[in-house]
Protein backbone atom coordinates (compact mmCIF):
# COMPACT_ATOMS: atom_id res chain seq x y z
CA UNK A 1 0.00 0.00 0.00
CA UNK A 2 3.10 2.62 0.57
CA UNK A 3 4.33 2.08 -2.95
CA UNK A 4 0.56 3.02 -4.71
CA UNK A 5 0.94 6.06 -2.20
CA UNK A 6 4.16 7.30 -3.48
CA UNK A 7 3.10 6.32 -7.01
CA UNK A 8 0.36 8.81 -6.57
CA UNK A 9 1.91 11.47 -4.93
CA UNK A 10 5.07 10.97 -7.97
CA UNK A 11 2.03 11.15 -10.59
CA UNK A 12 0.43 14.28 -8.71
CA UNK A 13 3.84 16.04 -8.11
CA UNK A 14 4.20 15.81 -12.30
CA UNK A 15 0.63 17.04 -13.14
CA UNK A 16 1.53 20.18 -11.03
CA UNK A 17 4.93 20.86 -12.39
CA UNK A 18 2.77 20.39 -15.30
CA UNK A 19 0.47 22.56 -14.66
CA UNK A 20 2.65 25.32 -13.14
CA UNK A 21 5.02 25.14 -16.61
CA UNK A 22 1.58 26.04 -18.09
CA UNK A 23 1.04 28.97 -16.65
CA UNK A 24 4.02 30.21 -16.69
CA UNK A 25 4.20 29.56 -20.37
CA UNK A 26 0.57 31.49 -20.91
CA UNK A 27 1.62 34.45 -19.02
CA UNK A 28 5.08 34.54 -20.80
CA UNK A 29 3.44 34.16 -24.54
CA UNK A 30 0.41 37.47 -22.66
CA UNK A 31 3.91 39.76 -21.86
CA UNK A 32 5.39 38.77 -25.33
CA UNK A 33 2.16 39.41 -26.46
CA UNK A 34 1.68 43.01 -24.64
CA UNK A 35 5.44 44.26 -25.47
CA UNK A 36 4.94 43.35 -29.29
CA UNK A 37 1.50 45.94 -28.63
CA UNK A 38 2.94 48.58 -27.08
CA UNK A 39 5.94 48.49 -29.73
CA UNK A 40 3.03 48.99 -32.41
CA UNK A 41 1.68 51.55 -30.38
CA UNK A 42 4.53 53.62 -30.03
CA UNK A 43 5.65 53.49 -33.20
CA UNK A 44 1.90 54.84 -34.46
CA UNK A 45 2.04 57.60 -32.03
CA UNK A 46 5.48 58.61 -33.85
CA UNK A 47 4.14 58.65 -37.49
CA UNK A 48 1.18 60.83 -36.17
CA UNK A 49 3.26 63.03 -34.45
CA UNK A 50 5.81 63.18 -37.42
CA UNK A 51 2.58 63.69 -39.71
CA UNK A 52 1.20 66.46 -37.01
CA UNK A 53 4.38 68.80 -37.28
CA UNK A 54 4.48 68.49 -41.23
CA UNK A 55 0.89 69.58 -41.32
CA UNK A 56 1.51 72.27 -38.85
CA UNK A 57 4.27 73.63 -40.94
CA UNK A 58 2.10 73.50 -44.04
CA UNK A 59 -0.49 75.80 -42.01
CA UNK A 60 1.73 77.99 -40.35
CA UNK A 61 2.99 79.04 -44.10
CA UNK A 62 -0.86 78.88 -45.49
CA UNK A 63 -1.50 81.33 -42.34
CA UNK A 64 1.08 83.88 -43.45
CA UNK A 65 -0.62 84.50 -47.26
CA UNK A 66 -1.82 87.12 -48.13
CA UNK A 67 -5.65 88.07 -49.13
CA UNK A 68 -5.22 87.48 -52.82
CA UNK A 69 -3.51 84.40 -52.43
CA UNK A 70 -6.45 82.74 -49.92
CA UNK A 71 -8.91 84.09 -52.65
CA UNK A 72 -7.07 82.07 -55.40
CA UNK A 73 -7.14 79.23 -52.80
CA UNK A 74 -11.35 79.18 -52.22
CA UNK A 75 -12.58 75.85 -52.08
CA UNK A 76 -11.10 72.34 -51.92
CA UNK A 77 -7.97 71.62 -53.65
CA UNK A 78 -5.23 68.92 -52.69
CA UNK A 79 -1.94 69.79 -51.25
CA UNK A 80 1.06 67.69 -50.83
CA UNK A 81 -0.45 64.51 -48.62
CA UNK A 82 -3.57 66.48 -47.73
CA UNK A 83 -6.34 68.56 -49.01
CA UNK A 84 -6.84 71.79 -47.95
CA UNK A 85 -10.02 74.03 -47.75
CA UNK A 86 -10.53 77.32 -47.89
CA UNK A 87 -13.74 79.25 -47.01
CA UNK A 88 -14.65 82.53 -46.84
CA UNK A 89 -17.58 82.85 -44.59
CA UNK A 90 -17.61 86.57 -44.83
CA UNK A 91 -15.66 89.11 -46.59
CA UNK A 92 -12.23 89.22 -43.83
CA UNK A 93 -13.09 85.64 -42.45
CA UNK A 94 -10.77 82.70 -43.60
CA UNK A 95 -11.60 79.21 -42.78
CA UNK A 96 -8.81 76.92 -43.49
CA UNK A 97 -9.04 73.11 -42.63
CA UNK A 98 -6.56 70.95 -43.59
CA UNK A 99 -7.84 66.75 -43.72
CA UNK A 100 -6.23 63.33 -44.77
CA UNK A 101 -5.82 62.93 -48.13
CA UNK A 102 -9.10 60.60 -48.35
CA UNK A 103 -10.81 63.64 -46.86
CA UNK A 104 -12.36 61.95 -43.92
CA UNK A 105 -10.10 63.23 -40.86
CA UNK A 106 -9.85 66.56 -40.23
CA UNK A 107 -5.76 67.33 -38.88
CA UNK A 108 -5.94 70.88 -38.39
CA UNK A 109 -8.34 73.93 -38.37
CA UNK A 110 -7.67 77.51 -38.33
CA UNK A 111 -9.56 80.96 -38.86
CA UNK A 112 -7.69 84.16 -40.57
CA UNK A 113 -8.52 87.76 -40.28
CA UNK A 114 -7.52 89.83 -43.40
CA UNK A 115 -8.81 93.23 -43.64
CA UNK A 116 -9.91 94.42 -47.27
CA UNK A 117 -8.07 96.17 -49.53
CA UNK A 118 -9.16 100.24 -49.05
CA UNK A 119 -8.81 102.59 -52.08
CA UNK A 120 -6.35 105.14 -51.32
CA UNK A 121 -7.80 108.60 -52.77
Amino acid sequence: MLGAERATRRGAVLLEALVALMILAVAGVSLIALAADSARTVEHVRQSEAELRAATTFMDAVALWPRADLDRHLGDRAERAWNLRIDRPTPTLYVAVLRDSAGTHEILRTMLYRPEAHASP
